[in-house]
């Protein structure tokens, strides 16, 4: 019995590490990505635009993507507060200017 399970579950991890094998890729291409975007000086470095970010709302980062919106970098970050409310900053990446801030409920600056 344990000689016809091991060939099984090599196949399995086998398989699923192929499947996950694209998605490790694509946040390798990401990571790369905002390298050169910093480099080249279009964006900030991640720890200024996070100092921003709980300067205006004060929690714990859970979250930051860096998007390509109409020819700008954004990024969102995504913080708890301590109040347990989940809110959604939206800055541009090259300024460091808060976009737009959204949360689970009406936010009040």
């Amino acid at each position: 019995m344990c000689r016809r399970l091991t060939p099984l579950a090599s196949g399995l991890l086998a398989a699923l590490g192929l499947a996950l094998a694209p998605v490790a890729s694509a946040a390798d291409g990401d990571h790369d990505r905002a390298r050169g975007a910093l480099e080249r000086g279009e964006i900030l470095p991640l720890a200024q635009i996070l100092a921003v970010a709980v300067a205006h709302v004060p929690g714990r980062i859970i979250e930051v993507e860096l998007e390509r919106d109409d020819g700008r970098w954004i990024y969102e970050v995504e913080l708890l507060t301590r109040g347990g409310r989940l809110v959604e900053i939206e800055i541009d990446g090259a300024t460091g200017r808060i976009l737009e801030i959204e949360a689970d409920d009406e936010w009040d600056d």
